[in-house]
């Protein structure tokens, strides 16, 4: 019986070793950890009054530009103790310039936290209609806005559901409707954190109207950014942990049918699509083990993809800027518009780039 005991002994030690090795190597690979970027710049300056990252950033095809700012998530560095906020901008601009947006209505602003956007412009009377991906005391929560003026929002609605459980980003269809990434498998990090070791995807993505809220998709490691194809017939999803976008092509019922997976070799975070090209623009974390273990000597740093022709046999990514950390760290979207390119991080600066 002693000789049986220190044998299953031996066999459990054995196979946490085994584990706990799996486990490093699966974080290396998924982190990306041993990677350096090369540098590849764009003719670029600073966006003013954005000083603590614009994590998600969408354009209007008349050059309106919307910015979520000053988040603060998970165990991510932020440098800012006041409220998020929203800013817009106006690309047609002479001097295009972020204007704070002032927010009405029954919500609780000082724990206002937007992390992904999505704006919606209703064809039958162009109103437009703002919806932010809000984390107030870590919730998980959408807020939906109609934009008035210049510089306001009004506040219309805040929709919570069990299954928006972890959101991360949307996109909207609708004037009340959308489709959501969850970041998370399961509410409980720890499961999460297991699925993911494991390699078993199990996130989702998540379509919500005011009459039903459904898992559209599954089979995703971790839903990241979210974007809808010029023609709204395909939904792209940015599988952060896969280093892969995934396309869906929207069915009846809102349903999503899995089309196929690109790869990208980085950690891409938000998706923005071309009005005019449908090229997708990627804004990524080229090793985000350096974003984890934030260290200003060494930081993270930034890297702007771009897919042409996706739907094609042969899609085309390109990376199109990259910077080792110290003109930008921490990339996170990259929005296009008429030859500019808005590029905005976590927690750090934005930059306004020429593309020509």
């Amino acid at each position: 019986m002693a000789a049986m005991k220190k044998v299953l002994l031996a066999a459990a030690v054995a196979a946490l070793a085994a584990f706990v090795g799996h486990t490093y190597l699966r974080l290396k690979h998924i982190m990306l950890a041993s990677r350096e970027l090369p540098v590849k710049h764009l003719n670029c300056h600073y966006l003013q009054n954005i000083e603590y990252g614009a994590e998600d950033i969408t354009i209007l095809k008349d050059g309106l530009a919307f910015l979520s700012t000053g988040l603060k998530f998970l165990d991510l560095p932020s440098f800012s103790d006041e409220p998020g906020k929203m800013y817009v901008l106006d690309l047609l601009h002479p001097r295009p310039t972020p204007v704070e947006l002032q927010i009405k209505g029954e919500l609780d602003l000082s724990s206002f936290n937007p992390h992904g956007i999505s704006v919606y412009t209703d064809e039958t009377d162009d109103n437009i209609y703002v919806f932010v991906v809000n984390h107030p005391h870590e919730a998980s929560q959408v807020e939906i806005f109609r934009f008035v003026a210049e510089d306001t929002l009004v506040h219309l609605k805040t929709i919570t559901h069990p299954l928006l459980h972890s959101v991360n980003d949307i996109v909207a269809v609708g004037k009340e409707s959308f489709y959501a990434t969850n970041h998370f498998s399961f509410p409980n990090q720890a499961l999460h954190f297991l699925t993911m070791v494991l390699a078993m995807p199990m996130c989702d993505v998540v379509y919500y109207s005011p009459s039903e809220v459904r898992v559209a998709a599954g089979g995703i490691m971790s839903g990241n950014g979210i974007n809808i194809s010029p023609d709204k017939r395909y939904i792209y999803v940015s599988d952060i942990i896969d280093h892969e976008v995934d396309v869906f092509e929207r069915k009846k019922g809102e349903q999503l049918e899995y089309i196929k997976s690109v790869g990208v070799g980085s950690l891409c975070d938000n998706i923005e699509v071309d009005h005019r090209t449908g090229d997708l623009w990627l804004g990524c974390h080229p090793n985000s083990m350096k974003l984890s273990n934030f260290d200003p000597k060494d930081p993270p740093g930034s890297e702007i993809l771009k897919i042409k022709d996706i739907h094609s046999e042969h899609p085309v990514v390109s990376m199109e800027y990259a910077d080792n950390g110290q003109v930008l760290m921490a990339s996170t979207v990259a929005a296009p518009y008429e030859g500019k390119l808005l590029i905005g991080t976590v927690f750090h600066k934005a930059l306004y780039c020429d593309l020509k």
